[in-house]
């Protein structure tokens, strides 16, 4: 029973639920230049993690094949889950979400609504598009910051849309790079990923390209003096990991996989510290 319920755990992913309901907090701060009420906080990031959550826990359900491959340890390949098990916890997981977005009104429920759909068509039809389906991914991404912004209100305030789009590209170069590590699993189903048509060098400089542009969006703030310049701290660490794991990246693609994460744990990292200095008042 313990074994079932961490390969449950596992199919979570959970510092990827955590990281978009972070960036639905944000959202709300940017939006309202404060902190939101209680309860549309709670309900704001706890929907968004169940979804989030729900798209992940589905996208390992219908990835078992390439992951046999890819990532034999994962929960279903494994056997510590079954895809009827997989499945399930989804749906439940999907349902609980849809459920909570509905109490922050009706633009938030169908934003939610359609990040769902975006999830499943991604995970059912377009994952093996590469670019295309690279896109949906960080198109919902992005999306959670107009969700949090919705959730109060301002869905389309200025900084909730910059820094949607930054969480976008960074979700966008972060794809791009995934899929040059995946490449002997992703022949196997014949993915039509940018690294396979035309080479792991010229994806990851590709997604080289995508980071650097997200380091320059995070200035933007700073030089039209929306934010005061404390809050270049936490915006440079997520800057430095950006940069570091980049040039790990392009040296040594062989351990692209740690760098990836690294990338998106330092990311992770800065957004959380911008949190909590907004929550300090700072």
């Amino acid at each position: 029973m313990m074994k079932k319920i961490f390969g449950l755990c596992k199919l979570l992913r959970f510092e990827l639920p955590l990281a978009a309901g972070i960036c639905v907090l944000l959202g709300q701060m940017f939006a309202l230049s404060g902190i939101a009420s209680l309860s549309r906080t709670v309900a704001g990031f706890l929907s968004v993690f169940l979804i989030s959550a729900s798209i992940l826990v589905m996208n390992d359900y219908f990835d078992v094949e390439s992951d046999r491959i890819n990532a034999p340890e994962r929960p279903i390949p494994s056997g510590l889950v079954s895809p009827g098990e997989a499945l399930f916890f989804s749906l439940f997981l999907l349902l609980g979400g849809l459920v909570i977005s509905g109490l922050l009104g009706t633009i938030a429920f169908l934003i939610s609504l359609g990040l769902a759909v975006i999830g499943f068509l991604y995970n059912r039809y377009f994952k093996r598009t590469g670019l295309p389906g690279n896109m949906m991914v960080s198109l919902s991404v992005g999306t959670t910051f107009v969700y949090g912004g919705a959730s109060v209100g301002y869905p389309f305030h200025k900084t909730v849309v910059l820094f949607g789009l930054i969480a976008a590209l960074i979700d966008l170069g972060e794809e791009i790079a995934a899929d040059a590590m995946d490449m002997e699993g992703d022949k196997l189903i014949s993915s039509n990923s940018l690294a396979i048509k035309w080479g792991r060098g010229v994806a990851l400089k590709v997604s080289a390209v995508v980071f650097s542009i997200v380091v320059l969006l995070t200035l933007v703030p700073f030089i039209l003096k929306w934010f005061t310049v404390i809050y270049l701290i936490p915006i440079l660490v997520m800057d430095a990991a950006i940069v570091v794991s980049t040039l790990k990246l392009l040296l040594s693609p062989q351990d692209g996989r740690k760098y990836i994460r690294v990338l998106y744990l330092g990311a992770t990292l800065g957004l959380v510290l911008f949190l909590l200095m907004r929550l300090a008042g700072v």
